[in-house]
This record gives C-alpha cells, structure tokens and sequence, in this order.
C-alpha cells in the first residue's frame, strides 16, 4: 500500500503523521510569543484594549482572506504541498520581527505577515489530511492533528515561562528566538512532505463561489458565521487574567496548561467523532464556550477565573475536529480546498468585527458586557446549526 493511500483503520496515513509534527514545532515558536502579545501590547508599547482587538482582528481576518483563495487553487491544480510549504515558511521568517517592533502598528504588520502564512498554508493542508485519509477514520485525523498543534501550543508558553523567569522582562529577545523552530518546521515540510497527484483530482475551473455546495453546506456556514461575530480572540481571556491578577510570567504557563488540555481532548473528541458524528460535538462545545463566557462576566476570584480557562480547552478539544470532520462529509472529493477555504473564510472574516467589537465594549462598558454579548452569539450560532440537519451519508451535489 503506498503511504499516502486511505488508511486502514489502526494507522494514520503517513503525511497526516507529518503535518501533526509540523504543527507541534510550528505551535511551539508561534506560542512562545502569541500568550504575550497583550502585555507586550499594553504595559510595553502602552496601547489599549482597542488596539489588541485590531491587531489581532486584522491578523485572524488576512488569514481568512487568504485560505479561501488558497484552497480554491490547490483545488485547481490538484496539487496541496506548494501551499503548505509557502506558508509555513513565510510564517517562520516574519513571526519574529514582533521582537524589533517599537508601536502598535509595526506589531499589527508583523502579525500581518504571520496570519498571511497561515492563510495561504491552512486550507491546503486540511484538504491534504482529508484527501489521504478514509472517512471512517477523519475524526482521527484532524484529532491527532489538533493535538500535536495543542502539544506544541503548551510546549511553547513553557518555554516562554522559563526563558522570562530566568531573564525577567526580556520579551523582545524571548520573540527573537522564536525563529529556530520556524526554521525546522520549514524543512520539515520542504523535505518530508508528499504530494499526491495521482490520487488527488483536480477541480474543472477555478472559482471561489459556493455553487459547488448544497444547503446544508450553506446553513453549516452561516452558522459558523454567527458564532465567530462572538467569539473574539483568545488574547481577551489572557486580558482578563491579568485584570484578575494572574502574574505576566505565569500567564504563559496558564496558557500551556490550557493547551495541554486541548491537546488530550483533541485525541478523545476526535475518536468520539468517528463514532457520534461531528454534529453532536459541536452542540455540545458550543454550549460550553456560551457556559464559560457567561462565567467570565462575573468571575472575581483569580482560582475560579484558571479553572473555567481550563474548561474552555474542553470547547477547542470537541469542535476543532468536529467542525472539520463536517467540513470534509460534506462535500465531494474535488472541492474540499475550496469547502476548506470557505470554512476558514467565514470564520476568518467575522474575526475581524468580533475583535473589534468585544474589545470597543470591553473597553466603554466592561468585561461582563463584552462576555456575554459572546455567549449570546454561541446560542444563536446553536439554534441555527440545528436547522442545518443531519449531513447526508454521502455529499450534496
């Protein structure tokens, strides 16, 4: 059997073995700098709120732009490692220039750069995973995908917790040697990786519509759009801990831990997926996130606010590999860049307003307000996901 062929049901397909490694390394540079991105904001350059939620809105938004564009041609071309490679490269290069940067808007370009990679790399790559893996055993594949990268996410702020411990303060030169693993993430998938072209079809035309898709594809999306205008960047969270008064060198062990959670729960959801179906999981997570941002809203102790940032990994754990498990059961085999694409757009264009949103209210009216604006919008999102239905036992046409 070659080793990018459907894998039978105890093994993975070797590139999705690889592209979990790639996303482990790559999580490990990205997470020695993202945890501290609002302190270096606010108690460094001395911005506000408002400028968080435009970094990271702009940042999340450019990645979207980008994957919708980027799936589509992998589609056309038949062909997903070029992509890959590109993005990842790009990400590794520019990620690091956060330590150079002396204002906002040069922070704003550098996470310009590095959301840029990523929105040229993501959609190709989970249309490579979903290509070479059975559908049987999905819910797996993009588990053990998120995992490593949640692996990695923990690793990550570890190593920031011990750099800033043994050298306090030194944020810029921490954000600078995040370069060395961008560097082996970047040979990882220029020499490893494994296109498939003789089993990957290519799509008829390029084009980036939804014509390709049927209703519940649609319905899928729209809810996905109503639950990301809710759900603001992650650096909102780590705010709010420090505003309760968790210490600027812990947050990055707290956000280890955090994604120490994700990454065990990604193995189970993911498992839990192939046997339940995506839709289940994704209730079930959504409710939880509208559970915990409520909780947020009126959270006062610093124990209670680590404890319910811990159960929000349980939110990542259980839709991360459900919402794309869906992604790849709903649509055929010669449109899964673009449904990527899409998937990823639409979460990726709503980020920008979220961020911004939260952060102005956060900002004018407090953290209760901006907190529950957001569990109200993953209620929403709940509700119209029900009418979405039951994914057929084969795509829409």
């Amino acid at each position: 059997m070659p080793p990018d062929s459907p894998s039978p049901p105890e093994r993975l397909p070797r590139n999705v073995r690889l592209l979990g490694w790639v996303s482990l390394i790559n999580d490990v540079a990205g997470e020695m700098i993202f945890p501290l991105v609002p302190a270096f904001l606010t108690e460094v350059l001395r911005a506000g709120p408002s400028a968080l939620g435009a970094v990271e809105g702009v940042a999340d938004s450019t990645s979207s732009l980008l994957k919708l564009w980027s799936g589509a041609w992998s589609d056309r071309l038949g062909k997903r490692k070029l992509f890959v490679v590109v993005g990842y490269a790009t990400g590794a290069l520019c990620r690091p220039l956060i330590g150079v940067a002396f204002a906002a808007w040069q922070v704003l370009l550098v996470r310009f750069a590095d959301r840029f990679g990523k929105g040229i790399r993501s959609a190709p790559r989970d249309a490579m995973i979903a290509d070479c893996t059975a559908p049987e055993l999905r819910g797996r594949a993009f588990g053990f995908n998120r995992a490593m990268d949640h692996l990695g996410a923990a690793i990550g702020p570890a190593v920031a917790f011990v750099f800033l411990t043994a050298w306090p303060g030194r944020m810029r030169a921490l954000f600078l040697l995040a370069i060395v693993p961008g560097i082996v993430v970047t040979l990882l998938v220029l020499v490893g990786l494994r296109e498939r072209p003789s089993t990957t079809r290519a799509a008829k035309e390029f084009h980036l519509t939804l014509r390709p898709f049927g209703r519940r594809f649609r319905i899928y999306l729209v809810a996905l759009l109503i639950f990301t205008l809710g759900n603001s960047s992650d650096a909102f969270l780590l705010l709010r801990l420090g505003d309760l008064g968790v210490p600027v060198n812990v947050i990055p062990l707290v956000w280890g831990v955090f994604h120490l959670v994700k990454s065990a729960g990604s193995l189970l959801a993911g498992a839990a997926v192939d046997r339940l179906g995506p839709r289940p999981l994704i209730f079930l997570g959504w409710l939880i996130y509208a559970a915990i941002y409520a909780a947020f809203a009126w959270v006062t102790g610093m124990l209670a606010a680590w404890s319910f940032f811990m159960l929000y990994g349980v939110f990542y754990a259980l839709t991360e590999p459900a919402e794309r498990t869906l992604v790849a059961n709903l649509v055929g085999a010669e449109h899964q860049g673009l449904a990527f694409g899409w998937y990823n757009f639409v979460i990726g264009i709503a980020a920008l307003p979220a961020s911004l949103v939260f952060g102005g209210v956060y900002q004018a009216y407090g953290a209760p307000a901006a907190f529950l604006f957001s569990a109200g919008m993953a209620l929403a999102a709940v509700i119209v996901l029900f009418f979405a239905g039951r994914p057929p036992r084969q795509p829409e046409p």
